[in-house]
Formats: C-alpha cells, structure tokens, sequence
C-alpha cells in the first residue's frame, strides 16, 4: 500500500513539473543587430557614407504566441532613427493550426499584405547548446541555399513552435537566429508568461489587395528588376526570412 502511495506521488509530481515546465503561451521582446556594411556589401554609397560606429543597426520586436497563433511585430518607437530604410520591419501573423501566415512587409513607403502558407525549412537539430534569455537552447541549421545558412536556438520549454519573422518548425519557440555570417541576428531579450487577448493575435481587417509572395515578386521584378537598386530592393523583400 505504501509502495503503492509512492508511486501515485511520483505520478503526480512528473506531471506537475510538466505542466510548470512547459510554456504554451506569452510574451518574447527580440533584439535584431543588423551589419549594415554586410547587408550593403555591393554599395559603394553605403561604404563611403556610413561611419563604422553606425555599421550596426538595432531594432527590438516583440511576439505574441498562444498554443496555436502567433503574431510577431516591431515594437512602437516615437524617437526618430538613423537609417531608418536599411532594415525591415515585417508584422508576421501565423496560424499554427490552419498552417498560413499573414504577412505586413513596406514598399516604398506603402503597406503591402502577403498571404502564404507556414514555410517548411528542412532543420538539421544538433547537440550544440547555450542560454538565451535564461533558457537552455539547443541548435538547429538551416541550408536557406547552397551559399548560406541559418543558424537557430530553440528552447523545448516554450512548446509552441514560433520564433522571428516567419520562423517555425522546430520543437520548441525559436530564442535566437543568425546568418551565417552575423550580418543579421535576432536574440531574445525577455520571456514573459502571459495569455495574451486573441485580438492581438488575430490579424486586422484588410480592405486593401492581398498578394501572395510570388505575385508581388513578378510584379516588382517585371517593373525594377532591370535596375540595380531594384535587385537590391527585391534581395532585400524577398530574402530569407
């Protein structure tokens, strides 16, 4: 009988610390540091204008998830920035359960909205870990092409599969990204638990047209692909995020 007590007390304290260990929903604020010199490599303008101390660009965002929506967005800054053109700054709204995501990109100064499904990348897991943000993370790889590679650090404690940008796809929310070559990087600065109102996961009401990723590429391309800045631009808009 005691063995017995034992034992449903064990039970019970598994699934306790399950049930604490596991986080299905909240908060993640991410730093993104950008290299400008890196992203802007074939800019002569970009080399000869921009300082060194200013070759790195900072933008914080912040994602909403719940167990099956998420919602990735930057985060509201009144101070006017520098180089406030160089980097992008997407709304990502992903539906975990329907398998689509929303996204609010900029082009030339005009919202555009693009609707498409989850992009499934073939993760390579590895056993590499550190702490991000007070979580272990273990490493995930990503060949984006055959020149380039992602670099991600998922934590299985946030169970909801999400992460920057269009990000998903690994066993866990993702806590950090970079390239290859560090020219972009995005790390979680804080994790807060909370349940967030399904209204800020649901995307707005949109009245204007709704493209899907390739519409809106041969669109552009066909208009700009011609000019160098308009390469430039679509590398940018369409790149691996």
């Amino acid at each position: 009988m005691n063995r017995l007590k034992i034992l449903s007390l064990l039970f019970l304290l598994i699934l306790s610390f399950d049930a604490i260990s596991q986080i299905t929903s909240g908060k993640i604020i991410y730093e993104r540091r950008t290299n400008l010199y890196k992203k802007f490599k074939d800019s002569d303008w970009v080399r000869n204008n921009l300082k060194e101390r200013d070759k790195n660009k900072i933008d914080f965002f912040e994602l909403y998830f719940s167990d099956s929506l998420t919602v990735f967005k930057p985060q509201e800054n009144e101070l006017k920035e520098m180089y406030g053109w160089a980097t992008e700054k997407n709304t990502v709204y992903q539906n975990l359960n329907t398998e689509t995501r929303l996204t609010s990109t900029e082009v030339w100064g005009e919202h555009v909205w693009l609707k498409d499904s989850l992009y499934n990348r073939q993760w390579k897991i590895t056993d590499s870990k550190r702490n991000i943000a007070g979580y272990n993370c273990r490493k995930a790889i990503w060949n984006a092409n055959d020149s380039t590679k992602i670099y991600a650090w998922f934590c299985n404690e946030i169970n909801t599969s999400t992460g920057p940008e269009s990000f998903v796809g690994l066993p866990g929310a993702i806590l950090g990204i970079a390239t290859e070559d560090g020219g972009v990087v995005y790390f979680a600065k804080s994790v807060e638990q909370i349940k967030p109102d399904v209204a800020t996961l649901l995307p707005p009401k949109i009245k204007k047209t709704i493209y899907n990723p390739k519409e809106l590429k041969d669109e552009l391309q066909l208009q700009y692909g011609k000019m160098p800045w308009g390469k430039e631009m679509l590398k940018n808009l369409f790149g691996w995020w």
